[in-house]
């Protein structure tokens, strides 16, 4: 189908006044379709609104390619329809642990994608940090509210992790005190290691 015919049957079927120069446009990538647009444009081309999606990055985007509806999304939440609504324009998530992993079953998110569709990868990587440099039992509890994870499987990958960078730190520091590294290679060391401490983290779990 050319643009002309998929802007043809937009408003032959579902009465949106789109160009062909919009379709071209949502093909290029240079703009998005509305909601409405999307599941109508999924009609047009008869495919579910996920095949129209590419790796979905927000909440709307792994929403829409679940074909769930805000009300829909939002009664299996038990929040009202407006509370998960302003959730997804702010994209900054506001319901508790229990609402996360309903909101991840619900649109089969994995907890990483949960982090990222939330804006929240700055904070994981902040709390991350602080556990393996120092003490990591301080960060079960505010890690557990943030990340949809099993709280037994969190404190093992935690405690994982600060075992890895402080044997890390550990073995560097002893080459530099036998004089067979001058150059700082245990400082750029535990930084590569935090630089990707998120990836580990996630590798760790399993997921």
């Amino acid at each position: 189908m050319a643009p002309g015919h998929v802007a043809y049957g937009l408003g032959a079927q579902y009465g949106l006044q789109i160009t062909a120069e919009t379709v071209m446009a949502w093909e290029r990538g240079t703009a998005l379709p509305g909601e409405r647009e999307l599941m109508a444009l999924s009609g047009v081309l008869w495919c579910a609104p996920g095949e129209l999606l590419s790796a979905a990055g927000t909440l709307r985007e792994h929403r829409l390619a679940r074909d769930v509806t805000v009300d829909e999304l939002a009664r299996a939440l038990g929040m009202s329809a407006a509370a998960y609504q302003r959730i997804e324009d702010s994209g900054r998530w506001r319901g508790n642990e229990r609402q996360a992993v309903a909101l991840c079953d619900a649109l089969g998110m994995s907890a990483a994608q949960f982090l990222t569709a939330t804006g929240r990868n700055e904070e994981l990587t902040d709390l991350l940090t602080r556990a393996v440099t120092t003490r990591w039992q301080a960060y079960v509890r505010p890690l557990d509210k943030l990340v949809p994870l099993d709280r037994i499987l969190l404190q093992n990958v935690l405690e994982q992790l600060h075992t890895d960078y402080q044997a890390l730190m550990v073995s560097t520091l002893s080459w530099n005190t036998a004089g067979r590294d001058r150059n700082g290679t245990a400082g750029d060391a535990g930084r590569t290691y935090l630089d990707r401490v998120v990836e580990e983290f996630w590798r760790t779990a399993g997921i």
